[in-house]
């Protein structure tokens, strides 16, 4: 498999946790430990000041037993075929935990999308999907808008996979514009299903009236995943005390002011320059006492280092791979419960796959009804996971394991090994 980074080696340990709950051949085990294909390229691309740069992009696909391979594309100076490979595994299960027919891909450039113009990011994307237009498709693998991207890349994607086929094939991405036939709600999809599964989590739990104004919640990220759930949650009164973005944090004991703090974010480039409350690093903010932190920004943010300052009584992961192994476990032992990824985050793809559906069937469905099928898939997924749980007498993330990895290896069991 390579070499294996710290997210790659956290994903197989969280595997081999799991699907020691579960009878698998040892044929399956080694499949699903396995990316189906690895794909790197390297391409030049003429910058706006007329140098020529090369750039490397990756797509890894690791399992289509269920359904075409399905995962975002990433635009991050840390892109690499290692996490890369991770993050294509994590897709896998969580496909499988939200019970849609999508196997688990991923991809992206290394590259720092802040530092290129408008011009160069164009160029970069259709470039890309050039390179890897015979391994996507609609009924292949279809990427998605994940860290650096959005549906203005999307759209590129589109448009140079269209004309290299010499049709108009907008299904071969989810996450696009409206206008150009993307769906209600996936703008939100992420944030919007962690609600859901924050909801449904306390609840279960025995929570008294959740989200009362007496909830502390802190929230690490400002992104598409972090907005919407910081709005949801001011609508239920509760009080975020402290949110952040990759330059650092404002915290308020009393509460901060969630559309000053977006507003400033929006136009001043970060949270930090908000004239209000205390500045503070990612690193404090992680640590302050709190009800409810919610990991919405980039993997490995809770480690072994860190673990024990931890002071929330409950952690939402609508990141990928915030936690690492070592402090799943710290955090398991002092009491803290930790509701994980593949779970939490499973709103963005659940929409992706409602959006590749209307594409398919050249329909739109009305805004309320992608909430109201996200909130219904969503929530028994996670009744699901909670259920497993307590029949097994583990911790949330094995638990989602266990149902991600055991649906998986049932088709796979099903279908057999071709040929």
């Amino acid at each position: 498999m390579g070499k294996q980074d710290q997210t790659l080696q956290n994903t197989l340990h969280y595997f081999e946790n799991a699907r020691q709950h579960l009878a698998l051949p040892r044929g399956v085990i080694a499949a699903l430990q396995n990316p189906y294909r690895e794909v790197e390229v390297s391409f030049p691309i003429v910058m706006d000041d007329n140098s020529i740069k090369i750039f490397h992009g990756y797509r890894v696909q690791h399992n289509n037993a269920r359904g075409p391979f399905k995962g975002g594309l990433r635009f991050h100076p840390e892109v690499s075929m290692e996490k890369t490979m991770a993050l294509a595994m994590l897709m896998t299960f969580k496909c499988s935990v939200a019970d849609i027919p999508f196997g688990g891909a991923k991809g992206g450039i290394t590259c720092d999308p802040k530092k290129l113009s408008i011009s160069e990011l164009k160029k970069i994307t259709k470039r890309f999907t050039y390179e890897i237009a015979p391994i996507i498709g609609p009924d292949t693998d279809i990427p998605a808008p994940d860290v650096g991207t959005d549906s203005q890349v999307m759209s590129w994607i589109v448009d140079a996979y269209s004309m290299g086929g010499r049709k108009n094939e907008y299904a071969v991405v989810t996450g696009k514009p409206l206008d150009l036939y993307g769906s209600f709600v996936r703008d939100v999809a992420t944030g919007l299903g962690c609600y859901f599964v924050i909801q449904e989590t306390l609840e279960y739990l025995g929570s008294p009236k959740i989200f009362t104004k007496h909830s502390k919640v802190i929230v690490q990220g400002c992104g598409n995943a972090a907005i919407p759930i910081m709005k949801l949650l001011k609508k239920d009164e509760a009080k975020i005390i402290a949110v952040s973005d990759s330059q650092g944090g404002i915290f308020s004991q009393e509460g901060i002011n969630i559309d000053s703090v977006l507003k400033t974010k929006k136009t001043a480039g970060s949270v930090t320059k908000c004239e209000t409350g205390e500045i503070i690093s990612n690193q404090q903010l992680l640590e302050l006492p709190c009800d409810i932190l919610v990991l919405a920004a980039m993997e490995n943010q809770i480690t072994k280092e860190n673990a024990d300052k931890i002071q929330a009584k409950i952690i939402f992961e609508p990141a990928n791979a915030p936690v690492t192994p070592e402090a799943d476990e710290i955090l398991k032992k002092r009491g803290i419960i930790v509701v994980p990824d593949i779970l939490a985050s499973a709103g963005g793809v659940i929409v992706s796959y409602f959006e590749w559906v209307q594409n398919r069937q050249r329909d739109r469905w009305p805004e309320e009804k992608v909430k109201k099928r996200l909130k219904k898939q969503i929530t028994t997924s996670c009744k699901e996971v909670l259920k497993i749980a307590d029949d097994k007498k583990v911790d949330l993330r094995t638990a989602a394991y266990i149902l991600g990895i055991g649906k998986v290896a049932k088709v796979m069991e099903s279908r057999d090994i071709w040929p």
